[in-house]
């Protein structure tokens, strides 16, 4: 049976390739699971620094879910297609946004729907000069449903969003650069060497920063600026202890290259790093349960 996502770790980078060409890597369930295992392995393996996510084949990232399964979980009623649909691709969108690693998309064909979806939900992505983004649900009397209705008003501008989501015409990934959805359009040969030189350039870099920085934006881009500046200050207190941050200071006082340690867990005080983590969820845990 083929794998529904292929992964090869090279150089500290996963690359996770969307496996069902002759769908146009269409979104069905069983890559959505697969995909869903693998970023879990990946968040954990410190041989892994950084993720990139592209589509295999010619013509597409990913043309959105796959609409005959879809279609019959629909058959079996809401509740059905919520868990099984809905859900599922929520559960994605939402991972790659919480992600605790730099995940690139390198959309190098049609990004439609839940492909469109998951470019919205990655922190960083860069796209080929012959992508292409839709946003199409409306066609299937639908709102988007793995995010798109409250990511790309996020990312592009209320306005400039509805005109997307309302038409469900395609735009260009010149479109999608001015849009905030993707940081750089390249030329197709050049999109994967454009996304490991991205990756490089970020990994060097103490993974425990990469990460606190990943959280406090996904964590604080919603909320009001005071709040915002409280999930910043938690992930200054999580990188306090570590001794990334001692080499960092040592480093640059001393002119000299840091060297980094291989986990984003390493600390120095690991004991007081771990307190500092656990109190921080548990406050984190009781200020979202009391919202």
């Amino acid at each position: 049976m083929t794998e529904p996502v292929l992964c090869e770790i090279h150089d500290r980078v996963a690359v996770l390739t969307l496996n069902r060409p002759e769908k146009l890597n269409a979104l069905n369930y069983a890559l959505i699971d697969r995909l869903l295992v693998l970023l879990d392995r990946m968040e954990t393996n410190d041989a892994v620094r950084a993720v990139i996510l592209t589509g295999a084949g010619e013509r597409a990232f990913s043309a959105g879910g796959d609409i005959h399964e879809f279609a019959l979980s629909v058959a079996e009623g809401t509740d059905i297609a919520l868990r099984d649909f809905v859900m599922r691709g929520q559960r994605l969108t939402a991972r790659l946004e919480a992600f605790r690693k730099p995940v690139i998309a390198a959309v190098n064909g049609l990004a439609f729907g839940g492909g469109c979806e998951i470019t919205e939900a990655v922190p960083l992505a860069i796209a080929s000069d012959r992508a292409l983004f839709a946003k199409p649900e409306i066609k299937l009397a639908m709102p988007p449903t793995f995010g798109g209705t409250q990511r790309l008003p996020r990312l592009a501008g209320r306005k400039r969003a509805m005109e997307l989501l309302l038409t469900g015409e395609p735009f260009s990934p010149a479109r999608a650069l001015e849009f905030g959805l993707v940081n750089r359009v390249v030329p197709h040969a050049d999109l994967m060497p454009a996304a490991l030189d991205l990756t490089q350039r970020i990994i060097r870099h103490s993974q425990a920063a990469v990460a606190g920085i990943l959280t406090a934006v996904a964590r604080g881009i919603n909320l009001s600026i005071a709040e915002g500046l409280l999930v910043e200050a938690e992930q200054f207190a999580r990188m306090a202890p570590t001794a990334d941050l001692g080499e960092g200071l040592s480093a640059w006082i001393e002119r000299r290259e840091a060297a980094y340690g291989g986990s984003w867990a390493h600390a120095t005080r690991r004991g007081e790093a771990r307190r500092a983590s656990l109190q921080l969820d548990r406050a984190a845990g009781q200020g979202e349960t009391s919202t």
